[in-house]
């Protein structure tokens, strides 16, 4: 008896895991929607930017804009390397998922 008991509490530590993981790759999903669409708001607004700066009449007014191209820019290349990251621990997570649900199939297959 103590076997089966043992299984159910393996199975229940197991289903425990399997939730976390859920919850943290639909966060960690989110997360990568935000970013991309920080991306899309900064590509829009730089060609909003390079647009405005063909009417430019004054150079303190063009080096304005070229700055903010440029803070633009960055912007995106930091939000690039943070879908980058966020990738990674996604497909870790995804992979600690796949185990785990193997390992509760498993589990549930030798309990009955």
């Amino acid at each position: 008896m103590k076997w089966i008991r043992g299984v159910g509490m393996a199975i229940s530590f197991t289903k425990t895991i399997v939730a976390q993981l859920k919850k943290e790759i639909a966060e960690l999903e989110s997360k990568l929607l935000n970013e991309k669409k920080k991306i899309e708001k900064a590509q829009a607004k730089i060609n909003q930017v390079r647009r405005d700066m063909k009417l430019s009449q004054s150079h303190s007014d063009l080096s304005s804009k070229m700055s903010r191209v440029n803070k633009l820019n960055e912007e995106m290349k930091t939000s690039d390397r943070l879908q980058k990251d966020i990738m990674k621990e996604l497909t870790a997570k995804k992979a600690a998922l796949k185990l785990n649900l193997d390992k509760a199939t498993t589990q549930d297959a030798t309990s009955t």
